[in-house]
């Protein structure tokens, strides 16, 4: 009877402690969307926002009608900063950086595939789609991210 409760026991407290951290991630995820929607105001910036959170604001368009999908390799130009305004990364000067596009952040996966060729846009990805509680080098846990992007060309 003992072993029975202290199984029953260790259930509720594991869906409890589930429960809790999905309420967490609701309210950090709410709380970065005041932030950014602040951001955006102070800014002057209307931006769309996409059903997982993402917010693209389209600063030159770009040509044509086609789109990097997630299987391609896109060339671009960046600069990543901090709601503060802290730059943490960017291309070298006049340079680009080639990658897979399903090797970056989520944010990435699904901002850049908006973007046509020589577009140029800012893509402000709140932490789940970033780096989620993982800090990296310039990067605090838990950070909205903010790049700009200039998308050279794909394939």
């Amino acid at each position: 009877m003992t072993r029975l409760f202290l199984f029953i026991t260790l259930i509720v407290a594991y869906s409890s402690c589930k429960d809790d951290s999905e309420q967490v991630d609701r309210d950090r995820q709410a709380e970065q969307q005041e932030d950014i929607s602040q951001y955006l105001a102070d800014k002057g910036l209307t931006s769309l926002k996409t059903s997982s959170g993402l917010h693209h604001i389209v600063v030159q368009e770009g040509e044509g009608s086609s789109t990097p999908e997630l299987s391609s390799n896109v060339e671009v130009k960046y600069r990543g900063s901090l709601l503060n305004g802290q730059i943490f990364d960017q291309s070298p000067e006049n340079k680009t950086i080639t990658f897979g596009l399903e090797q970056v952040i989520l944010g990435w996966q699904e901002g850049i595939q908006l973007m046509k060729l020589n577009g140029k846009s800012i893509l402000i990805i709140p932490s789940h789609l970033g780096y989620g509680g993982q800090s990296i080098p310039g990067i605090p846990a838990h950070s909205v991210l903010i790049f700009d992007v200039e998308l050279v060309g794909f394939n």
